[in-house]
Protein backbone atom coordinates (compact mmCIF):
# COMPACT_ATOMS: atom_id res chain seq x y z
CA UNK A 1 0.00 0.00 0.00
CA UNK A 2 2.61 2.69 1.30
CA UNK A 3 4.25 2.01 -2.25
CA UNK A 4 1.35 2.32 -4.55
CA UNK A 5 0.79 5.59 -2.56
CA UNK A 6 4.62 6.89 -3.44
CA UNK A 7 4.21 6.00 -6.91
CA UNK A 8 1.35 8.12 -6.79
CA UNK A 9 3.11 11.37 -5.70
CA UNK A 10 1.20 11.08 -2.62
CA UNK A 11 4.28 11.47 -0.48
CA UNK A 12 7.30 9.60 0.50
CA UNK A 13 6.86 5.90 2.00
CA UNK A 14 7.46 7.00 5.04
CA UNK A 15 5.12 9.64 4.93
CA UNK A 16 2.62 7.49 3.07
CA UNK A 17 2.81 4.62 6.67
CA UNK A 18 1.97 7.75 8.56
CA UNK A 19 -1.14 8.40 6.31
CA UNK A 20 -2.16 5.00 6.89
CA UNK A 21 -1.84 4.57 10.75
CA UNK A 22 -3.47 8.11 11.03
CA UNK A 23 -7.14 6.47 9.44
CA UNK A 24 -6.45 8.49 6.08
CA UNK A 25 -6.40 5.51 3.72
CA UNK A 26 -9.64 4.12 2.41
CA UNK A 27 -9.69 1.00 -0.30
CA UNK A 28 -12.70 0.18 -1.65
CA UNK A 29 -14.73 2.65 0.98
CA UNK A 30 -13.09 1.23 3.98
CA UNK A 31 -10.45 2.40 5.96
CA UNK A 32 -7.47 0.72 6.33
CA UNK A 33 -4.90 0.97 9.09
CA UNK A 34 -1.98 -1.68 7.68
CA UNK A 35 1.03 -0.36 5.19
CA UNK A 36 1.63 -4.04 3.84
CA UNK A 37 -1.79 -4.22 2.24
CA UNK A 38 -1.96 -5.23 -1.37
CA UNK A 39 -4.22 -3.59 -3.62
CA UNK A 40 -4.75 -4.01 -7.31
CA UNK A 41 -4.12 -0.44 -9.54
CA UNK A 42 -6.86 -0.59 -11.87
CA UNK A 43 -9.23 -2.71 -9.85
CA UNK A 44 -8.93 -1.09 -6.62
CA UNK A 45 -10.34 1.84 -5.31
CA UNK A 46 -7.97 3.98 -3.40
CA UNK A 47 -8.11 7.15 -1.66
CA UNK A 48 -6.78 9.76 0.44
CA UNK A 49 -8.85 12.02 3.07
CA UNK A 50 -11.89 10.94 0.31
CA UNK A 51 -9.91 11.93 -2.54
CA UNK A 52 -10.04 9.12 -4.97
CA UNK A 53 -6.60 8.39 -6.75
CA UNK A 54 -7.06 7.83 -10.70
CA UNK A 55 -4.00 8.01 -12.38
CA UNK A 56 -0.64 8.71 -11.54
CA UNK A 57 0.92 12.21 -11.86
CA UNK A 58 3.66 13.58 -13.84
CA UNK A 59 6.95 13.13 -11.85
CA UNK A 60 8.30 16.48 -11.31
CA UNK A 61 11.82 17.55 -10.03
CA UNK A 62 12.33 20.82 -9.06
CA UNK A 63 15.35 22.47 -7.15
CA UNK A 64 14.24 25.62 -5.02
CA UNK A 65 16.95 28.68 -3.35
CA UNK A 66 14.44 28.41 -0.34
CA UNK A 67 14.80 32.23 1.18
CA UNK A 68 14.90 32.36 5.08
CA UNK A 69 11.06 32.63 6.48
CA UNK A 70 9.36 30.12 4.48
CA UNK A 71 8.51 26.80 6.02
CA UNK A 72 8.66 23.27 4.62
CA UNK A 73 5.14 22.52 4.61
CA UNK A 74 2.53 22.15 2.28
CA UNK A 75 0.38 24.49 5.36
CA UNK A 76 0.84 26.19 8.03
CA UNK A 77 -1.30 26.81 11.38
CA UNK A 78 0.30 30.41 11.86
CA UNK A 79 0.16 31.74 8.41
CA UNK A 80 3.40 31.62 7.89
CA UNK A 81 4.52 31.37 4.20
CA UNK A 82 5.76 28.11 3.10
CA UNK A 83 7.91 26.79 0.20
CA UNK A 84 4.93 26.02 -2.24
CA UNK A 85 3.79 29.29 -2.64
CA UNK A 86 7.39 29.56 -4.55
CA UNK A 87 6.35 27.33 -6.89
CA UNK A 88 3.97 29.46 -9.33
CA UNK A 89 2.89 27.63 -12.32
CA UNK A 90 3.42 23.46 -10.59
CA UNK A 91 0.15 22.12 -10.56
CA UNK A 92 1.70 18.56 -9.47
CA UNK A 93 1.30 17.74 -5.67
CA UNK A 94 5.10 18.11 -4.95
CA UNK A 95 6.79 17.58 -1.24
CA UNK A 96 10.25 18.54 0.65
CA UNK A 97 12.71 15.69 -0.12
CA UNK A 98 14.10 16.58 3.83
CA UNK A 99 13.59 20.44 5.22
CA UNK A 100 15.56 23.34 6.01
CA UNK A 101 14.40 25.03 9.00
CA UNK A 102 12.41 28.29 8.88
CA UNK A 103 15.10 30.32 9.20
CA UNK A 104 17.48 28.71 7.24
CA UNK A 105 18.26 29.36 3.31
CA UNK A 106 19.77 27.46 0.36
CA UNK A 107 18.93 24.27 -1.61
CA UNK A 108 15.61 22.33 -1.13
CA UNK A 109 14.71 19.75 -3.36
CA UNK A 110 11.27 18.99 -4.05
CA UNK A 111 9.39 15.98 -6.09
CA UNK A 112 6.32 13.63 -6.28
CA UNK A 113 8.48 10.93 -6.85
CA UNK A 114 7.55 8.54 -3.16
CA UNK A 115 10.47 6.02 -4.27
CA UNK A 116 13.45 8.58 -5.06
CA UNK A 117 12.64 10.65 -1.86
CA UNK A 118 13.01 7.31 -0.05
CA UNK A 119 16.06 6.51 -1.36
CA UNK A 120 17.48 9.40 -1.17
CA UNK A 121 16.64 10.32 3.22
CA UNK A 122 17.49 6.81 3.83
CA UNK A 123 20.46 6.91 5.88
CA UNK A 124 22.21 3.72 4.73
CA UNK A 125 22.48 5.87 1.62
CA UNK A 126 24.70 8.49 3.40
CA UNK A 127 23.82 11.57 1.01
CA UNK A 128 25.93 14.15 1.39
CA UNK A 129 24.43 17.46 2.41
CA UNK A 130 26.55 20.98 2.62
CA UNK A 131 25.97 24.13 4.59
CA UNK A 132 27.40 27.75 4.73
CA UNK A 133 26.65 28.15 8.26
CA UNK A 134 27.96 31.96 9.85
CA UNK A 135 29.59 32.12 13.31
CA UNK A 136 30.90 35.19 15.34
CA UNK A 137 34.53 34.07 15.40
CA UNK A 138 36.65 31.52 13.89
CA UNK A 139 36.95 28.00 14.98
CA UNK A 140 39.80 26.90 16.09
CA UNK A 141 42.09 23.87 15.33
CA UNK A 142 40.65 21.71 18.11
CA UNK A 143 36.92 23.28 17.11
CA UNK A 144 37.43 21.98 13.74
CA UNK A 145 38.83 18.76 15.14
CA UNK A 146 36.15 18.09 16.92
CA UNK A 147 33.41 18.90 14.21
CA UNK A 148 35.70 16.17 11.62
CA UNK A 149 35.79 13.26 14.52
CA UNK A 150 32.01 13.74 15.77
CA UNK A 151 29.97 15.66 18.26
CA UNK A 152 28.18 14.62 21.41
CA UNK A 153 24.73 15.51 21.14
CA UNK A 154 21.20 15.09 23.19
CA UNK A 155 20.88 12.18 20.61
CA UNK A 156 23.92 10.59 20.22
CA UNK A 157 27.09 11.08 18.57
CA UNK A 158 27.05 12.34 15.38
CA UNK A 159 29.10 10.89 12.22
CA UNK A 160 32.32 12.57 11.09
CA UNK A 161 31.55 15.29 8.87
CA UNK A 162 34.20 17.53 6.65
CA UNK A 163 34.54 20.98 8.22
CA UNK A 164 36.70 23.88 6.79
CA UNK A 165 36.26 27.81 7.60
CA UNK A 166 35.96 30.46 5.46
CA UNK A 167 35.83 34.15 5.15
CA UNK A 168 33.74 36.50 2.96
CA UNK A 169 32.60 39.59 3.03
CA UNK A 170 34.05 40.45 6.77
CA UNK A 171 31.70 37.55 8.07
CA UNK A 172 33.32 33.75 9.38
CA UNK A 173 32.11 31.18 7.59
CA UNK A 174 32.10 27.53 8.26
CA UNK A 175 31.50 25.02 5.09
CA UNK A 176 29.93 21.98 6.95
CA UNK A 177 29.21 18.97 5.18
CA UNK A 178 27.50 16.25 6.70
CA UNK A 179 25.42 12.67 5.60
CA UNK A 180 22.54 12.50 8.39
CA UNK A 181 19.59 14.56 8.74
CA UNK A 182 18.92 14.48 12.55
CA UNK A 183 17.16 18.32 13.55
CA UNK A 184 18.91 21.45 13.63
CA UNK A 185 21.96 19.46 13.47
CA UNK A 186 24.48 21.63 11.92
CA UNK A 187 22.84 24.50 14.53
CA UNK A 188 23.57 22.24 17.14
CA UNK A 189 26.97 20.70 16.03
CA UNK A 190 28.50 24.29 15.61
CA UNK A 191 26.99 25.51 19.17
CA UNK A 192 28.09 22.15 20.93
CA UNK A 193 31.39 23.63 19.68
CA UNK A 194 31.18 26.79 20.96
CA UNK A 195 30.16 29.11 17.87
CA UNK A 196 26.41 29.67 17.17
CA UNK A 197 25.19 29.76 14.21
CA UNK A 198 23.86 33.19 13.22
CA UNK A 199 23.16 32.57 9.49
CA UNK A 200 23.00 29.24 7.62
CA UNK A 201 21.93 28.27 4.05
CA UNK A 202 22.79 25.06 2.34
CA UNK A 203 24.78 25.30 -0.63
CA UNK A 204 24.57 21.45 -2.03
CA UNK A 205 22.95 18.24 -1.86
CA UNK A 206 23.55 14.99 -3.66
CA UNK A 207 25.88 16.84 -5.85
CA UNK A 208 23.66 19.62 -7.11
CA UNK A 209 24.46 23.41 -6.10
CA UNK A 210 22.38 26.60 -6.17
CA UNK A 211 23.93 27.84 -9.83
CA UNK A 212 22.07 30.72 -11.53
CA UNK A 213 19.38 30.74 -8.82
CA UNK A 214 18.48 33.67 -6.90
CA UNK A 215 16.20 33.45 -3.45
CA UNK A 216 13.06 32.29 -4.42
CA UNK A 217 13.81 31.16 -7.54
CA UNK A 218 13.47 27.33 -8.68
CA UNK A 219 14.58 25.18 -11.83
CA UNK A 220 13.44 21.42 -13.29
CA UNK A 221 16.59 19.16 -12.57
CA UNK A 222 17.50 17.93 -16.37
CA UNK A 223 17.60 14.77 -17.01
CA UNK A 224 21.17 13.52 -15.85
CA UNK A 225 20.76 14.73 -12.70
CA UNK A 226 17.78 12.61 -11.97
CA UNK A 227 19.69 9.49 -13.66
CA UNK A 228 22.27 10.53 -11.31
CA UNK A 229 20.14 10.83 -8.02
CA UNK A 230 18.39 7.65 -8.88
CA UNK A 231 22.31 5.75 -8.97
CA UNK A 232 23.26 7.25 -5.54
Amino acid sequence: MQKYLAAMGVASRRACEELIAAGRVTVNGRVVSEPGLRVVPGRDLVAVDGKLLTEAPRLRYILLYKPAGYICSAADEKGRRTVLDLLTGVTERVYPVGRLDYDTSGLLLLTNDGELTQKLLHPSHEVEKTYLAQVEQEPDAAALALLRRGVRLSDGLTAPARARCRKSGGGVWVELTIHEGRNRQVRRMLEAVGHPVLRLKRVRLAGLDLTGLRPGQWRELTADEIRRLRSL
